[in-house]
């Protein structure tokens, strides 16, 4: 069933002219330098000023607001009106935002996006091939040694950690308010919280539900921080910690424990196919024909409009040259198959959640199926 033809019609014919298409590769050539100055016209509050003024502002105006030498702000504006972010009147040259500019300023996760980009990715973004090749997370070396960013992740410069957790929190925490409605619509007393961070998605199960447990699992230093994050929180004495290495195929989830419900949010992404077939191999195994596992994601192929299929496509990319060098975004064809490979099944995806997660409602395959 194809409940996406817009994605596939886009992904199948020619779009563009052919002078749109030379554009959009001269687009991509001077790709980085477009993105900072979009970036630098936000920060310097640039975009801001041409919002609020009543008739726009000269060159030497801005650059009087800015802090800026002429020379710089007439290199920033002329640069922005090329790429599409500003407007000029030429009987005045008075400069104006446009409706790019107006996004940039006002869609919360551009916002997200940019933070994300500039403090995270983008020096590392430079080693990508070198990481397609190895299947490493090279770029990751331009904050430390670590195989994954998630061992490091405690340890990030301030700036790129505040910016990785507005990215995943920003995404994660949209879908909170429906998914909780999906997960305790079976009132699950005890629920486990795969790779549960901080312990934000816990804090809001126990408050949601009186009755529930929450057990999260993660990497040590994740699960010091979780316990630094909820100390003195209402509920806090009905969540568990416990560290695990995942990526052990030997590290089990709690032994001799059976959950009603088992929550993986944006979590398998962070994991190759291999990988993430061992992990809900070890999932099936604390859970009986009553659990359900809960695997929420973005996944590009499930989104309402094609540009959230592209920001996830490309944030792909992130994972390949930071996180780990081998995880995606996934096509929700390719989840399932893992899912299935895993002794699970599907019974059930739900999709449009916060700005464009799908919750997959698994339970344990019949064994004669």
């Amino acid at each position: 069933m194809n409940l996406f033809p817009d994605l596939d019609k886009r992904y199948s014919r020619e779009q563009l002219s052919a002078r749109e298409a030379q554009r959009q590769a001269q687009y991509i050539a001077f790709g980085p330098v477009i993105f900072q100055v979009a970036r630098i016209m936000l920060k310097r509050g640039i975009l801001d000023m041409l919002r609020d003024s009543d008739n726009g502002l000269t060159i030497s105006q801005v650059a009087i607001k800015a802090n800026l030498s002429e020379y710089a702000a007439k290199c920033l504006l002329e640069a922005s009106l090329s790429i599409g972010i500003v407007l000029v009147d030429p009987s005045t040259d008075r400069f104006t935002l446009s409706k790019t500019g107006w996004f940039l300023i006002n869609d919360a996760s551009t916002r997200v996006n940019i933070d994300f980009n500039h403090d995270v990715n983008y020096l590392g973004w430079f080693n990508l091939e070198e990481s397609l090749l190895n299947g490493k997370p090279e770029g990751l070396k331009v904050f430390g040694q670590w195989p994954t960013v998630y061992e490091g992740l405690s340890q990030l410069p301030e700036q790129a950690q505040k910016s990785w957790f507005g990215f995943d929190h920003f995404y994660s925490d949209c879908s909170f308010d429906q998914a909780l409605k999906v997960v305790f619509a079976d009132r699950p007393r005890t629920l486990l919280d795969v790779g549960g961070n901080t312990g934000r998605w816990a804090l809001r199960c126990v408050d949601y539900d009186r009755d529930v447990r929450v057990t999260i699992l993660d990497l040590p230093q994740q699960i010091a921080m979780m316990k630094a994050n909820i100390a003195g929180r209402p509920g806090a004495d009905r969540i568990d910690g416990l560290s695990i290495n995942l990526l052990d195929p030997q590290a089990e989830m709690p032994a001799g424990r059976r959950f009603d419900a088992v929550w993986m949010s944006q979590f398998l992404d962070c994991f190759s196919p291999d990988e993430i077939v061992s992990i809900l191999r070890r999932a099936a195994r604390v859970m009986d024909a009553g659990s359900r596992l809960y695997i929420i994601e973005t996944l590009w192929d499930r989104q309402r409009y094609e540009t959230a299929a592209l920001c996830l496509t490309l944030t792909s990319l992130y994972f390949t040259a930071i996180a780990n060098g081998n995880s995606k975004m996934y096509h929700s064809d390719d989840l399932r198959r893992l899912v299935e490979e895993a002794g699970l099944k599907v019974d059930i995806i739900h999709d449009f959640l916060g700005w464009g997660h799908s919750i997959m409602v698994c339970s344990l395959a019949d064994p004669q199926e």
